[in-house]
């Protein structure tokens, strides 16, 4: 066995499972031809990342390689262990929400929303949840699509040396942040999605700077098809790279644009609906083409398809509140934008001090201790820009869950990386990983 970094041996040793060179400079075909010289069957090693520009994070790939072949690939996760889900058994049901907002962090709208169905679940207060909230959230989550699937391409054209592709998806990027900060206060990490509706309602001027938004972001996506659709460099970087057909996605467990690459329009806003998606007209976009390339088609008419769902949501937004009427479960916070940022409203915090001792004592109580959830267990998801995420949650009936634990589609979806991967060229590697697009905050809870 080899570990490498590039060619002449600074010293061999010998380990259990073999000798072990380590190289350092020089050329790689001077490694090939050594170990062709030496006419030994060792194989060898390369370590990508944990800190490599090309592994989204802090994944580590082990690849074994004969020649430019890959022979073996395997992923090593756990560098981030954040330890999540651990962490919100010690905080009540709604502090949640700021936890879970950090996991995938390029799609937290989608992981306040999944774990925010199945607290509403289990408080059996589905129906209750304002018509204004639902809409909210489907808007706030189809323009998180449009963020992620952004950074994917961005990301993914920056690893195949398309800089351009990389500044224009981070350009775009920044609109959807922007309209973020407008809407939560944040860029990132919001926990707006609260359980039985949303933190606040819309801010004064949203509506119109979402409709600018939307005229702006149908422009700018078809750059991509100027830039990429049709180039033959790009084209040929993709095509037949990162190969999963059909029953390799269904054998793994691959959801997202994985499995719509393989030609199964599967989603969950159309299959099992949530948050009123069964009224909103959209398709699902498939391809058949089961390559890297087929994933980049179908992330750019995802995008368009979620464009045509936010120009519903704001047709639909009707007056009305944001959070469900049931005092003992609705937090009691009003949100103002004072000089130091966004806090709670001091005329609000006034109003509830000033207007009975009762309604201070409940203030207090739901603030600290929360409020309680009646036992049981439940499973939702939602579809993710990344594909299936779904939250396990089971209560014991206190103020704080017994155990939440989430299926993260990058999780899942990394398991296909060995597939598309072993059989083909050591450059593809980086390929095959960008269109998996994982991200490590959701593997690593």
């Amino acid at each position: 066995m080899m570990t490498t970094h590039a060619t002449r041996p600074a010293g061999a040793r010998e380990t259990t499972e073999g000798t072990v060179y380590t190289v350092t400079g020089g050329d790689w075909d001077g490694i090939a031809q050594e170990v062709a010289e030496r006419g030994d069957d060792e194989k060898i090693i390369v370590n990508m990342g944990p800190q490599h520009p090309s592994t989204h994070g802090v994944l580590r790939l082990i690849l074994e390689i004969d020649g430019e072949t890959v022979t073996e690939a395997r992923a090593g996760i756990g560098y981030l262990h954040t330890g999540i889900e651990k962490n919100l058994e010690y905080r009540t049901w709604t502090q949640g929400t700021t936890f879970v907002t950090r996991m995938d962090y390029l799609t937290p709208f989608f992981n306040e929303a999944a774990y925010c169905l199945g607290v509403e679940k289990l408080l059996g207060i589905t129906d209750d949840v304002p018509d204004r909230a639902s809409i909210i959230r489907v808007l706030l989550m189809e323009i998180n699509r449009l963020s992620s699937h952004f950074v994917a391409i961005a990301t993914g054209g920056m690893e195949l040396g398309a800089t351009t592709v990389m500044i224009y998806g981070f350009r775009d990027r920044e609109l959807c942040l922007d309209i973020f900060e407008l809407i939560t206060g944040l860029r990132m990490n919001h926990a707006f999605i609260r359980p039985g509706g949303l933190a606040q309602d819309l801010p004064p001027g949203a509506v119109d700077s979402l409709r600018e938004f939307i005229t702006k972001m149908r422009k700018n996506i078809d750059e991509y098809d100027k830039l990429c659709t049709g180039n033959p460099v790009f084209k040929a970087r993709l095509k037949d790279v990162g190969h999963l057909d059909l029953a390799g996605c269904l054998a793994l467990g691959a959801t997202g644009p994985i499995l719509r690459s393989a030609g199964l329009p599967h989603d969950l806003r159309k299959t099992d609906p949530y948050c009123g998606y069964e009224n909103y007209e959209f398709d699902v976009p498939t391809t058949d083409t089961c390559d890297s390339f087929g994933r980049f088609l179908l992330r750019l008419e995802e995008m368009r398809q979620s464009l045509r769902i936010v120009e519903q949501c704001i047709d639909r937004l009707e007056p009305g509140p944001v959070m469900v009427a049931d005092k003992k479960i609705a937090w009691p916070a009003q949100l103002a934008l004072g000089p130091d940022g966004l806090g709670n409203s001091l005329d609000h915090i006034k109003n509830i001090m000033g207007t009975s001792m009762e309604a201070l004592i409940h203030h207090f109580k739901l603030v600290t201790e929360g409020f309680r959830v009646p036992p049981g267990q439940v499973y939702t998801a939602v579809e993710s820009p990344k594909g299936e995420l779904g939250v396990h949650i089971v209560s014991d009936g206190g103020t704080r869950p017994y155990r939440v634990h989430f299926r993260d589609p990058s999780f899942t979806n990394l398991q296909s990386m060995a597939a598309m991967c072993e059989g083909g060229m050591f450059a593809d590697v980086i390929v095959a990983v960008a269109s998996i697009d994982p991200v490590m905050g959701g593997v690593d809870r």
